[in-house]
């Protein structure tokens, strides 16, 4: 198997790479000289620059982005500086700015591409198979593997998520100038657009990026690195969830240490053991320390402060809960009402005591200090390492508890679900209800109904043929029977299917559930549970996963156990 073969010296991840290099976005083209700009009412012809500019927030007006005070302050400062002096003497003022002229010609833009005919819109794909050809692909010690994302990002507004404090400012267009490559020195190296040279080229095999430049918003790296398909990233994926069943043979151990510390005479031991037992039962993230004023305020375990949790003695019926409420990764809320040991709640109570709402909870406390002790517990142990661990055991569990083997394969795929639901409430995938969920549960609706209905009827007309039978005792009376007998059944599958479907679209609403499919759950679990119920593994995983989890379906059997 490709993902047995022979090992590599520590670190070294290739011996041969050869790539074509990123693939960059086209210049950009002026508009026709009928869409026009207005400036306080008057047509305003724009420099090229500020033409472009002005294209990427015509194109978002009908977004909630633009809405907002700070995409619209953004995005303005950013653009009067990329102005011509003349234009920076005339527009002054946003609210004066008209672009919705633009803004029509780009959606009628792309009305038009979709209503392309059947052979146009073949040709387009051809062309964008042909650059896929080109650029999407590299030889990898021999192999040929594909690219993950091989074109560079285009300029435009960054978006940012949640309520990011950098939204709408201009993310640039990357050139060559801006790229450090990297290949193996005998392999033919990849030759710039022309009229431009790369920034510098690597012969680097310690790490398997592509190509790399920074970003101007967040000053952070970008990567051009290979597909989840590829073997590299196969082994790196296998190896992530074999780190996460080793902590499966310590982690009693490492809870009765926790427990042992929320006793110790140090704070410092204790602050940590409270914070493991949150990460370890709640699946919270680390928080590693940001820059002040960095990023938006968000918090993980170690960097929560005291206004983010109340304490309860009695609540609803539960003794000792603690109340989290606080935004987390992506400014997505995390509000969750637990229920803890004792001793943890009089922790709590001691590190609250004296502070204001604005301090750290665990003031003594810091990710690297955490992650040291975790370190020496068990070799590659992270608080991500316990999310995947936790999250794994989950699905597990939960799909022995729910997975009733008498059930038709839509029952079964119910059962999935719901155990991936779990998952993705313990690792708090949110999702927001989607724009459409109304209509299209409204559909669902529609259809039940009018299936019932044909299910009434089909009872009718069994009756009646069994009333025939009993009068004719014929042969062709009897196989009437049968057939209607037959109908009914299979209209009332249809039926239980779509009513499945309904109480798995609602329960679904508002979680998103690919996120923990892709990155904290080790896809054996499900391949062998497919293998186990005969579920055929592309009702679980699409075409794109399943590449990604090629190794995975090669190496479960139906009796892998996380």
């Amino acid at each position: 198997s490709r993902w047995e073969e022979e090992k590599k010296e520590d670190g070294v991840k290739w011996m041969q790479l050869e790539h074509r290099g990123p693939y960059f976005v086209p210049p950009y083209e002026p508009l026709p000289e009928d869409v026009q700009f207005y400036y306080d009412g008057k047509p305003l012809k724009l420099s090229l620059a500020t033409e472009e500019i002005a294209t990427f927030y015509a194109k978002m007006l009908d977004h909630e982005y633009t809405t907002k005070e700070i995409f619209q302050n953004n995005f303005f400062h950013d653009w009067r500086k990329e102005m011509t002096s003349e234009e920076q003497e005339i527009i002054k003022d946003l609210d004066k700015c008209d672009f919705r002229e633009i803004h029509k010609y780009f959606v009628d833009k792309n009305e038009a591409r979709k209503a392309l005919p059947k052979e146009e819109k073949q040709k387009l794909k051809e062309e964008a198979d042909k650059i896929q050809e080109e650029y999407g692909y590299c030889i990898l010690d021999g192999h040929r593997e594909k690219i993950g994302n091989f074109k560079t990002e285009p300029p435009g507004l960054f978006r940012g998520r949640g309520e990011h404090p950098k939204m709408g400012m201009l993310k640039k267009r990357i050139m060559p100038e801006d790229v450090i490559i990297n290949c193996s020195r005998d392999s033919k190296i990849p030759e710039p657009p022309e009229g431009h040279k790369w920034k510098e080229v690597r012969f680097d095999n310690t790490v398997t990026w592509l190509a790399s430049w920074t970003e101007n918003i967040q000053n952070t790296l970008k990567y051009i690195m290979l597909n989840p398909s590829s073997k590299l990233k196969g082994e790196k994926d296998w190896q992530k969830y074999e780190v996460a069943r080793r902590l499966k043979d310590v982690v009693h151990k490492i809870r009765a240490q926790y427990r042992k510390d929320w006793k110790s005479k140090e704070i410092k031991k204790r602050q940590r053991a409270v914070a493991l037992y949150f990460i370890d039962k709640l699946a919270l993230r680390a928080g590693n320390e940001k820059e002040e004023g960095e990023t938006a305020d968000t918090v993980g375990c170690c960097s929560l402060r005291v206004e983010h949790i109340q304490l309860h003695p009695q609540l609803d019926g539960q003794e000792h809960v603690v109340e989290f409420d606080f935004l987390g990764k992506d400014s997505i809320r995390y509000y969750n009402k637990v229920s803890v040991e004792k001793p943890v709640f009089k922790n709590l109570q001691l590190f609250m005591k004296n502070k204001d709402p604005t301090d750290d909870l665990f003031d003594q406390l810091t990710t690297t200090f955490l992650n040291k002790h975790l370190q020496h517990l068990m070799d590659g142990l992270t608080a991500k390492v316990f999310r995947t661990y936790n999250a794994s055991i989950t699905l597990q569990e939960q799909l022995k508890a729910l997975t009733n083997p008498e059930d038709n394969v839509a029952g079964k795929l119910l059962s999935y679900n719901r155990a991936n639901r779990a998952v993705a409430i313990l690792c708090n995938h949110q999702r927001s209800i989607p724009k459409t969920f109304a209509r299209s549960m409204q559909v669902l609706q529609e259809k039940i109904d009018a299936k019932k209905k044909q299910v009434e009827e089909a009872q009718e007309e069994v009756k009646k043929a069994e009333d025939e039978f009993k009068d004719t005792k014929d042969a062709k009376a009897e196989a009437n029977v049968e057939k209607k007998k037959k109908l009914l059944k299979r209209l009332e599958e249809q039926l239980a299917k779509m009513n499945i479907q309904a109480t798995d679209k609602e329960e679904n609403k508002q979680i998103a559930l690919g996120t923990s499919k892709l990155n904290y759950l080790d896809p054996r679990i499900s391949v062998a549970w497919c293998k186990k119920f005969g579920i055929p593994i592309e009702r679980i995983y699409n075409k794109t996963q399943r590449e990604k989890f090629a190794w995975a379906i090669d190496m479960a059997g139906e009796d892998f156990e996380f």
